[in-house]
C-alpha cells in the first residue's frame, strides 16, 4: 500500500499538474476543491505560519504537505482509508494562518472542510467527537449540559481537579477558567440608536458558559448607538461541524439560523466569538449549490460583524478608568479567518488607563481550535506551551481574547502552569469601564 508517509516527502518540489487530473474520488467534496488545491504553487511561505509545522517539524503536518496529501488522494496514488493520510489531516487545527500568508490565495480553510467530509465517508470520526457534535445539534442536550456546567463551575471541583493529568484534568481547568473575576457595576447606556440594529448569535458554549459576556455585547454597543433585535430559534453556528467535516448537519444549523436573522429585520449579525464568526460569514459558500437558500445565505454573511468591528465603527465611546495591565492574544478565525486585527485594540484603546503589553507571537494558535484539544490532547499541548511561555513574559495578570474556546484553552493553560493570569473577553474589559462611569 502506497502510504502518506513516502508520498509527501517530495511535496516541496511538487507543482500542480496545469491538465485536468483523472480523478479518483469523483462527486466528493474534495473533488469539488480541485480549483483550490490548484492555487497551491508549494512555495513554503506556509510553513512558519502553521503551529502543527513548528511543533512537529514534519512536512506531512504543513499546509502544503497536507494538500499534496489531498491531492494524492484525488489521482488515487493514496487510498482514501489509509489511515496516515487521516492523522496528518486530523492533527491540522484549522487555523488558517497560512492564508494569511499564502501569495497564491490558497482557500485552505474550505480545503481543509472538503477534505475532512470526503474522509469521513469512509471512516467517522472518533467517539468523542460525534458525541460532542451530536449535542451541539440538539438544543435541549446541549441546554442541559451547559446548566451542568455552569453548575458544576461554581464550585471548587473543577479547580480541584484540574492537576489531575489527561484529558480530564485538562477538560476541569478549562472549565474551571470560565469564573470570571471581573468586578463590574451596573449601569444603563442611554444613548439614542442611531447606528442601526444588530441581532446577536448568541451562540453555545457563550451564551452556556459565558452568558455575562453577551449580556456585555448587548450593553457597550447599546451605549454605542446600535439597537438590540432578538433573533428566537438560533441555533449552533454550525462550525464545529463544518471542521469535523459534517457539512449536511452544518447546513442544516445555517438555514435555521439564517430564517432566525432574516425575521429579526436586524441591519447587522453580531458575533463574540471568532470561529462562530468566521462560519456565519462562510454561509454563502456553505449553502453555494442550494439553489433555494444560497442568495439568503450570502445576505446574512454579508450582515455579520465581529462586535469589535461594531464598536470600532462607532469609536468606541470612551469609559471610565480602568487601571488593568492587560495583553491581547488575536484568535486565530479573527485574525486570519476574518481579517479583523485592528479592530480588537480600538476597543481596549478606548479605556483610560489600561496598559496593553505586547504578546510576542500573538497571531499562533493557542491550540484549541473548537473540540480540538480533547480529540488531539498531545499536539494541542505542544501547540499551547510556547503561547503560555510568551504570556508569561509579558507579566500582565489579564490575558484579553476574543473566542470562548481560546479563552478556556489558555485559562486552563495557564492555571496547570501556575501564572497568576486570567483570560477575559475584550468586551468585559469595555463593559466594566463603562460600568465604572457611574
Amino acid at each position: 500500500m502506497t502510504t502518506a508517509a513516502n508520498v509527501t516527502g517530495s511535496a516541496a518540489d511538487a507543482t500542480p499538474s496545469e491538465d485536468a487530473i483523472v480523478c479518483a474520488l469523483p462527486g466528493t467534496p474534495l473533488a469539488g476543491a480541485l480549483p483550490g488545491i490548484n492555487k497551491c504553487v508549494h512555495c513554503g511561505f506556509c510553513l512558519q505560519a502553521c503551529p502543527t509545522y513548528l511543533a512537529m517539524e514534519d512536512e506531512n503536518d504543513s499546509p502544503r504537505g497536507r494538500i499534496f496529501l489531498m491531492r494524492s488522494l484525488l489521482e488515487g496514488t493514496v487510498p482514501v482509508d489509509d489511515p496516515v493520510v487521516r492523522e496528518h489531516i486530523d492533527r491540522c487545527l484549522g487555523c488558517r494562518a497560512c492564508e494569511t500568508v499564502c501569495p497564491s490565495g490558497v482557500p485552505y480553510g474550505q480545503l481543509l472542510e472538503a477534505t475532512r467530509a470526503t474522509l469521513t465517508q469512509v471512516r467517522p470520526v472518533p467517539l468523542l467527537a460525534r458525541l460532542m457534535l451530536w449535542s451541539f445539534a440538539r438544543p435541549w442536550v446541549l441546554a442541559i449540559a451547559m446548566a451542568g456546567g455552569r453548575f458544576l463551575a461554581a464550585t471548587p471541583i473543577p479547580w480541584l481537579l484540574s492537576r489531575l493529568p489527561g484529558r480530564i484534568g485538562f477538560a476541569m481547568a478549562m472549565l474551571a477558567s470560565t469564573e470570571s473575576r471581573l468586578e463590574r457595576g451596573r449601569y444603563k447606556p442611554s444613548i439614542a440608536p442611531t447606528r442601526g440594529s444588530f441581532a446577536l448569535l448568541e451562540g453555545c458554549v457563550m451564551e452556556g458558559l459565558f452568558t455575562a459576556t453577551n449580556r456585555a455585547t448587548e450593553r457597550t454597543l447599546a451605549v454605542n448607538g446600535y439597537e438590540l433585535r432578538k433573533a428566537r430559534g438560533q441555533r449552533c453556528c454550525g462550525a464545529l461541524h463544518a471542521h469535523a467535516g459534517d457539512l449536511e448537519t452544518a447546513r442544516r444549523l445555517a438555514r435555521r439560523n439564517i430564517d432566525a436573522f432574516e425575521r429579526s429585520g436586524a441591519d447587522f449579525i453580531v458575533v463574540n466569538a471568532a470561529g462562530c464568526g468566521a462560519a456565519v460569514k462562510d454561509y454563502g459558500l456553505l449553502l453555494e449549490h442550494d439553489a433555494e437558500w444560497a442568495e439568503r445565505a450570502s445576505a446574512v454573511a454579508a450582515k455579520a460583524r465581529d462586535v469589535s468591528e461594531l464598536l470600532a465603527a462607532a469609536g468606541p465611546l470612551r469609559g471610565n478608568p480602568l487601571p488593568f495591565r492587560v495583553t491581547y492574544d488575536a484568535p486565530c478565525h479573527l485574525q486570519h479567518a476574518q481579517r479583523v486585527v485592528q479592530a480588537p485594540l480600538a476597543v481596549l484603546s478606548a479605556i483610560p488607563e489600561l496598559e496593553l503589553v505586547p504578546l510576542h507571537d500573538s497571531d499562533q494558535c493557542c491550540g484549541s481550535a473548537g473540540i480540538y484539544n480533547l480529540i488531539e490532547p498531545e499536539v494541542s499541548d505542544r501547540v499551547l506551551t510556547p503561547k503560555l511561555a510568551n504570556i508569561k513574559a509579558t507579566g500582565a495578570p489579564w490575558v484579553a481574547t476574543g473566542n470562548p474556546g481560546c479563552m478556556m484553552q489558555i485559562g486552563a493553560g495557564m492555571l496547570r502552569a501556575g501564572i497568576p493570569a486570567r483570560t477575559v473577553h475584550p468586551v468585559d474589559l469595555l463593559d466594566a469601564s463603562y460600568a465604572a462611569r457611574g
